[in-house]
């Protein structure tokens, strides 16, 4: 007769630590934070991924899921969607691609998730998320054609654009604010532009087609949407026996890397724009100010500034020093 009421009790045990089990998961105190990264394509990029690693650790109360998506949109989509089902606490966004991002971000504030659009942004309405963090990339466009146009004094250019990714807010805004700037000047002709997908051997190959093209006389002026790209037209023009520098062809880059301001420092390029990659600090403290239950700005712009090579005065960007670069920690 005792059987009974000691399976009951036995049940009753087991549904408990499994209860128990299941809450334990998640007691740990550590929110945990879902993170779609675009992919490994430049320097800029891994330092980028690097800051996030280093800020959000389970010591300062994180548990970060990173996810590389290598620059595939559709599985940063199906990434975002597996946060929304394991019921994240936050959801961070690098979105490789400007379009497409409506459907997802409606099924992320349907689950009550907390969104946050950084670095790269969407063609979506800012209501469908929570807050934005990240650089103003048409200003950076806009900083490149005035540095331009300081340097050339009236002279007249041939330009080449290696552009970054098709489609990502970084190309367009950094495409549109340059060429914001080269409308107001009739002197200055785009002669061509094309996606060099932010890689060392996209800007190579691009800019072997350009050489190939357009010859050695064709062009002045070569803007590369990255370092990356910037480095992988170098290797071109190298190849081909095309000096670039003050002494040659003008080179204009963005992000300003380690590396890149190495080459600005050096001469090699004329200008380089910064588009800075340390934001998990940023994206952090919004996180914080959210969970004491504050009002967060709707974006939260990261600042950076633009360079140029030593010896060349400008009241656009700071002239490069081994002091900036010693400062340079990406």
């Amino acid at each position: 007769m005792e059987e009974k009421p000691m399976k009951k009790l036995l049940a009753l045990v087991i549904a408990l630590c499994l209860v128990l089990g299941a809450a334990s998961a998640f007691a740990d105190g550590l929110l945990k934070i879902g993170y779609v990264q675009v992919g490994h394509e430049s320097d800029w990029r891994m330092a980028n991924t690097q800051n996030y690693f280093d800020v959000f650790t389970k010591d300062a109360g994180f548990e970060l899921e990173l996810i590389d998506c290598d620059n595939d949109h559709a599985l940063q989509l199906a990434k975002v969607r597996e946060f929304v089902q394991k019921d994240f606490d936050y959801i961070v966004i690098d979105p490789i691609q400007t379009a497409g991002w409506d459907d997802v971000l409606k099924e992320v504030q349907e689950a009550g998730i907390p969104c946050i659009i950084a670095d790269r942004s969407v063609d979506a309405s800012p209501d469908l998320y929570t807050t934005a963090v990240g650089t103003d990339m048409t200003a950076e466009g806009e900083t490149a054609g005035k540095w331009l146009a300081e340097y050339l004094g009236g002279k007249e250019a041939k330009i080449l654009v290696i552009e970054g990714s098709t489609g990502s807010s970084a190309a367009i805004g950094r495409s549109e604010g340059f060429n914001k700037v080269a409308a107001e000047h009739k002197e200055w002709t785009i002669i061509d532009s094309q996606d060099g997908d932010f890689t060392q051997n996209g800007g190579q190959q691009v800019m072997e087609s350009f050489i190939k093209t357009y010859g050695e006389d064709g062009f002045d002026v070569v803007v590369c949407h990255n370092d990356n790209e910037a480095y992988g037209a170098m290797d071109a023009m190298d190849a081909a026996g095309i000096k670039y520098g003050v002494d040659g062809k003008i080179i204009i880059s963005f992000d300003a890397t380690h590396e890149g301001l190495q080459r600005t420092l050096d001469g090699k390029i004329l200008c380089n724009v910064e588009c800075n990659p340390i934001q998990a600090v940023i994206v952090m403290n919004v996180i914080k100010a959210l969970q004491a239950g504050e009002t967060v700005e709707k974006f939260t712009l990261v600042p950076d500034e633009g360079f140029c090579a030593p010896g060349i005065e400008s009241k656009i960007v700071t002239v490069m020093s081994d002091e900036v670069l010693a400062g340079r920690k990406y």
